[in-house]
């Protein structure tokens, strides 16, 4: 969708804090696909599994610390970044506005 909207990006830039999934250098904005299970994110797909609970519970606070830390590094260095959450992209008009807006 962003190469096709004229957008030019690089993927999961190594060098970078968190490897951003959606990196547009000369602009400094990062794009973070985070999906809603894995960290945690507040709607149905990110609610954790009702067995193992700990496991889970710790497994998911750990992500959700280690974005807030990369996110943190990432604006010290002068990067904008935005997270675009897994149930975001259901609604791919609302989703693409949110990018161009970020963006532009």
């Amino acid at each position: 969708m962003l190469y096709a909207m004229g957008y030019r990006y690089r993927l999961h830039q190594k060098d970078l804090p968190g490897k951003p999934d959606i990196v547009f250098g000369p602009a400094k904005r990062i794009i973070f696909i985070h999906g809603c299970f894995w960290h945690g994110h507040k709607c149905p797909k990110g609610r954790p599994p009702k067995s193992n609970k700990s496991f889970w519970n710790r497994k998911i606070d750990t992500n959700k610390i280690r974005d807030r830390k990369n996110i943190r590094k990432l604006k010290a260095l002068g990067w904008r970044v935005l997270t675009v959450w897994q149930c975001e992209l259901k609604d791919i008009a609302v989703a693409r506005r949110r990018i161009v807006d970020f963006l532009d």
